[in-house]
């Protein structure tokens, strides 16, 4: 008796229904990973700027000199500077630009994070050889100690660099102590949490 071969397969209806299905969960897919990886170079940006301001400190304290980490606010970089004896600044590592959707700021936060400043601000202008302000730059600056000061030499709390993505606020902060600390908060709502 000879047997009759099936004709096992997709239709075409089945086909185009499981693509159907595919390319509904792309669309949910891909925004959601969109937001992830923002989220992830956001992290990293504040965790390596966190890393180089913990690395000036400890820069001061064992060659004995001034350290700060300059921030280039209209450039987008940041670079960890020492001071030389002659009193000029040369840089200690790379100048690090960040990556595209990563902005210096805070968003539309009116609070900074809390026991860190009385207002939400960036750390001070960096200052030139001359001791003048440079503009649109902030400065976290260490003495060989590794205290953070002001330019005229004295101790200051209070310093801070944020970053964002527009939807998620980064902040580093330093105190007088000094304390460096890493924080998050969604970019529309105040809600400082500490990581």
């Amino acid at each position: 008796m000879k047997r009759l071969r099936s004709n096992s397969g997709y239709s075409l209806i089945e086909i185009m229904a499981a693509m159907a299905v595919l390319g509904v969960l792309a669309a949910f897919a891909v925004p959601m990973l969109a937001a992830t990886t923002s989220g992830v170079k956001l992290r990293d940006q504040a965790e390596s700027i966190s890393n180089l301001v913990s690395l000036a400190k400890m820069r001061a304290t064992s060659q004995f000199t001034r350290s700060r980490v300059y921030v280039d606010l209209s450039a987008d970089t940041y670079v960890l500077q020492l001071r030389n004896a002659d009193g000029t600044w040369s840089n200690d590592a790379a100048v690090t630009t960040l990556p595209s959707g990563i902005d210096y700021g805070w968003g539309e936060l009116d609070e900074p994070p809390p026991n860190a400043q009385d207002e939400l601000a960036f750390a001070a202008a960096c200052t030139d050889e001359d001791d003048e302000p440079i503009d649109k730059t902030a400065c976290i600056n260490f003495n060989s100690r590794g205290i953070p000061i002001d330019s005229d030499g004295a101790p200051i709390g209070g310093n801070a660099i944020y970053v964002t993505d527009g939807t998620g606020v980064r902040g580093i902060t330093v105190t007088t102590t000094p304390l460096i600390r890493n924080w998050w908060s969604s970019a529309g709502n105040p809600g400082w949490i500490r990581q």
